[in-house]
């Protein structure tokens, strides 16, 4: 059985929508291993067309312990989303324990070299084991 959640976040001009699932057969819970799949989708619902620079990342277990994760686009991309357009993409996240969550900002350049953050909406992270 898998557990599923969708977030959405909205900035003036971009829409981020996460979707979360608890993947059971790559988890193995008596070695406190908990792997989690996520689907990430930006719109873009402005003018102007902006590339994805960077992401960071801030994931939390479910014992409070925080891990940052910085780096250049999304997986291996730092695609163009253009006006009335978006961008999806797959991910994991790999936890010690059967809950926690991850929030976090992808940073964005438009053509005359401005930059802007786009929020990427909190969404937990839950085994089916976690709510017994």
């Amino acid at each position: 059985m898998e557990k599923q959640q969708k977030i959405k976040s909205e900035t003036p001009e971009f829409e981020v929508n996460a979707h979360a699932t608890y993947v059971a057969s790559e988890s193995n819970p008596e070695s406190n291993y908990y792997f989690f799949a996520y689907k990430i989708k930006i719109t873009n619902k402005g003018k102007t067309a902006a590339q994805l620079m960077s992401r960071h990342w801030v994931i939390t277990d479910g014992t409070g312990h925080v891990d940052e994760v910085r780096g250049a686009g999304v997986v291996g991309s730092q695609p163009q989303i253009l006006p009335g357009d978006h961008f999806e993409y797959e991910s994991a996240c790999p936890l010690v324990t059967s809950s926690g969550s991850m929030k976090g900002f992808y940073q964005l350049l438009i053509d005359n070299g401005q930059t802007f953050e786009v929020e990427i909406p909190e969404f937990y992270l839950i085994a089916p084991t976690a709510l017994h």
